[in-house]
Formats: structure tokens, C-alpha cells, sequence
């Protein structure tokens, strides 16, 4: 069973190291086609190769080049209504002889789309009557029946991939722009999400006068539910922090302490961030610092909130 496996395995990788043999101008004019394209790119496939379609579909969706999936069989039955002239149509089949997708193709010509065949078989009905023909054929499938697809659909979304990753670069596509279509994932929030969107504010974090006793910052720390009061002086100027780290310190080395000004035992020009920062930098800064909070002062200095290490666990960043 192990050398079954490992033959398919190697079976499977030489189908894929054979398509960088079957590169040729196609794929160039292919690409171009597709940036060029001032629709979406519509792929198109049945059975194991529409699967694979999907996913192709996914990933220049994903990066870049707007693109929807459409099923062979249920293009004659009104998704064709999906196709407009501006389109580029991507069909896929092993055989190229695949009834429900070559069927289709006279009725794309009517719309005066381009089209691109993806084929196991370049002497087909698909690739006769496709703009540009894209070979990937392979010596074997893999199965043990010699029936599955195996070898032929892994060639198929290589080349899939090998198409995105050439549009990735032609269209300058950034981690930026990746993460702006995948706000629900980590990337996204790291790359996307910013201290103002997570940290706390009003009445959710302690801001106190450096007037104030320190029994009444623990007060106020207590009733906002965090670990430090973030100080102003008379004039609402931000001016230091006061942690649990500082009522330790103090704490051992003065009996009445509590009822001793904030301002004599606070942390002055403590380390703050700022609103528009990235989450991600907030992040970094309380890993390099050793710290767990950090006031958060706008772009004229003004104190706005508290950013605790808890609220990047909660957002999902760390």
C-alpha cells in the first residue's frame, strides 16, 4: 500500500513538472487575454474538473481578477445569462470532448466572448474551436483502474495557479490588497485592523487627574474592568500610566500609599501608540516592551483610549 501511495505521489508530481514543458506563447497570450479583460473571468467545467474549476475561480477572485464559476450543465440551462462580450471564458476537460462544455461553445461565439481552453487533449473539439489552448496533458493518471482523474486534475489546477501567479505580478497585487478580500482571516486583521478599532475608550478604560489619590485610580481601574489608569494633568494633558506593576513596586516600599497623589508615584512618558496604527504594531510594541497596556493618543497627541494585550487576543492578532 505505501509503494501504491508513493507511486501515484510521483506519478502526480511528474504530471506537474511536465507542464513547465508545455509553457508556451498560449500561456502568455493567455494571461494578457485576462488582464485585459474588462469583465470577469467565467470558468467553466463539469464533474472532477468543474471542482477544480471552482477553485481556480477562488483564487483569482481572491487576488485580483474578478471571476464566478459557472457548471457546464446549468449553462444551457440560463446561467449562460452570466456571459457578457466583455467576459473571458475559461472551459476545462480532460478529454476536450466533455458533451455539456463543447456545447457550449457556439453559443459563446454568438456572445463574442474570448475563450480558453484548459485540455488534456489538444487535437479535441475544445481546443479546435477555443481562442487559446492550454495543454495539460499527462502520460498516466495515477488510479489503479486507470479511470479517476487524478494526475490530469492536479495538472489542471497547477495550471490554474501558474495563470494567478503570473496576474499577481502583472497586476503589482499586494499582501495589502490580499488581505482587503480576506478581512475574516488572520492576514487580513493584521494587515487591515487598527488600534482605534479594538482599544478602549470612554467609559471602558480609567483615565484619571494626576491629582487623584491612588486609592481612587484603583477605584476607577476596578470599575473600567482593566489593568491601569491612564493619567491627565489640570489641563486633560496625557501625562503618565499607573499599572498594577506600579501599586506593587510602591506598595512594598510605602505603607500609605493609597492615599498618596497619583502623579508622585505614576509612570511618566510611558510608552503609547497611536489610534492609526496597526493593530499588529501595537502588538509588536507590547512584545519588544514586555508591557501589557498602552495609551492610545490621536495625531495631535490627545489622549483616546487604552489598548490592552486582551483586546488583541479578543481581535484575533495574536
Amino acid at each position: 500500500m505505501l509503494k501504491n501511495a508513493k507511486d501515484l505521489i510521483k506519478t502526480e508530481a511528474n504530471a506537474i513538472l511536465g507542464l513547465s514543458k508545455k509553457l508556451n506563447s498560449n500561456f502568455l497570450q493567455a494571461v494578457d487575454v485576462i488582464l485585459k479583460c474588462k469583465g470577469r473571468v467565467i470558468v467553466a467545467g463539469m464533474g472532477k474538473t468543474g471542482i477544480i474549476g471552482r477553485k481556480i475561480s477562488a483564487t483569482f477572485s481572491s487576488t485580483g481578477t474578478p471571476s464566478i464559476f459557472m457548471h457546464s450543465a446549468e449553462a444551457v440551462h440560463g446561467d449562460l445569462g452570466q456571459v457578457t462580450k466583455d467576459d473571458v471564458i475559461i472551459l476545462i476537460s480532460s478529454s476536450g470532448e466533455t458533451e455539456e462544455t463543447v456545447r457550449l461553445l457556439p453559443l459563446i461565439k454568438r456572445i463574442k466572448a474570448r475563450t480558453i481552453a484548459i485540455t488534456g487533449n489538444i487535437k479535441s473539439s475544445l481546443a479546435k474551436h477555443s481562442d487559446i489552448v492550454l495543454d495539460v496533458s499527462v502520460e498516466k493518471e495515477g488510479c489503479p483502474l486507470g479511470l479517476a482523474p487524478m494526475a490530469s486534475t492536479t495538472a489542471t489546477l497547477v495550471m490554474g495557479d501558474a495563470l494567478a501567479s503570473c496576474l499577481i505580478e502583472r497586476r503589482n497585487f499586494k499582501r495589502e490588497d490580499f488581505a482587503f478580500y480576506h478581512p475574516g482571516g488572520s492576514l487580513g486583521r493584521k494587515l487591515l485592523l487598527r488600534v482605534s478599532d479594538i482599544m478602549r475608550s470612554g467609559a471602558h478604560y480609567a483615565k484619571v487627574k494626576d491629582s487623584a489619590k491612588v486609592k481612587d485610580v484603583l477605584f476607577a481601574i476596578t470599575q473600567a474592568r482593566c489593568g491601569s489608569a491612564c493619567i491627565v494633568n489640570t489641563k486633560g494633558k496625557f501625562v503618565g500610566i499607573f499599572t498594577d506593576g506600579d501599586l506593587r513596586r510602591h506598595l512594598e516600599m510605602d505603607s500609605n500609599l493609597l492615599s498618596k497623589q497619583v502623579k508622585d508615584v505614576m509612570t511618566e512618558n510611558p510608552t503609547v501608540i497611536k489610534a492609526e496604527q496597526l493593530a499588529a504594531e501595537a502588538l509588536q510594541v507590547l512584545e519588544g516592551r514586555k508591557i501589557d497596556e498602552l495609551p492610545v493618543l490621536d495625531k495631535n497627541g490627545k489622549l483616546v483610549g487604552l489598548l490592552d494585550v486582551q483586546d488583541l487576543l479578543r481581535s484575533g492578532i495574536v
